[in-house]
C-alpha cells in the first residue's frame, strides 16, 4: 500500500526554494574561492610585489613580499572554504565527523571505514576536487605545450 504524504503548503514551498537557493549560492561561492586559490591569489601577490618593487629591477625584498602575500591569501582562502563547507553542512543537516589520529582514538572507537561509509562527499567537496583536477591538468598542458623552458633530458652528461 502506498503511503500518502500530506500536501505542502506555500510557506513550506518557499522555505524549500530558499534552502535550494542558499545551497546553490554556497556552491557558487565555493567554486569562485577554489578557482581564485590558483588564479586570483598568485596574480594579486604578483601585483603587490610589482608595486613594492616599483620601477627598480627585481629584488629579494619584492620576491619575499610576493611569497608572504601569496601565503596569507591562500591561507585566508582555505579558511573561507572551510567556513563555506561548515555552513553548507548546517544547511543540509549533514552530521559532522570528527577525525582523530590513531594514537588519540579510544581502543573501542569505531574504525574510520565505518565513519566514512556514513558520511558522503558533499557537493562543495566535489567542486573543490574538480577544481584541483582542472588546475593540475591546466598546469600540465601549459608546461608540455606552451612553456618555453627546455624539457630535461636523460643524457645531459654523456651526449
Amino acid at each position: 500500500m502506498r503511503e500518502l504524504t500530506p500536501p505542502i503548503d506555500e510557506p513550506q514551498k518557499r522555505a524549500i526554494r530558499m534552502l535550494a537557493l542558499k545551497r546553490t549560492g554556497m556552491a557558487a561561492a565555493t567554486a569562485f574561492v577554489a578557482a581564485n586559490i590558483w588564479t586570483g591569489c598568485p596574480l594579486l601577490a604578483l601585483w603587490v610585489g610589482s608595486q613594492a618593487a616599483g620601477r627598480q629591477t627585481l629584488s629579494m625584498g619584492a620576491v619575499g613580499i610576493v611569497v608572504v602575500v601569496l601565503a596569507v591569501l591562500v591561507f585566508a582562502m582555505a579558511l573561507l572554504l572551510t567556513w563555506l563547507n561548515n555552513v553548507y553542512d548546517e544547511l543540509t543537516g549533514r552530521q559532522r565527523v570528527e577525525r582523530r589520529s590513531a594514537w588519540l582514538r579510544s581502543m573501542r572507537a569505531e574504525s574510520e571505514r565505518h565513519v566514512s561509509q556514513r558520511s558522503r562527499i558533499t557537493a562543495l567537496e566535489r567542486i573543490v576536487m574538480v577544481n584541483i583536477y582542472v588546475a593540475v591538468v591546466t598546469l600540465v598542458v601549459w608546461y608540455v605545450f606552451f612553456a618555453s623552458a627546455p624539457a630535461p633530458t636523460l643524457c645531459t652528461l654523456h651526449c
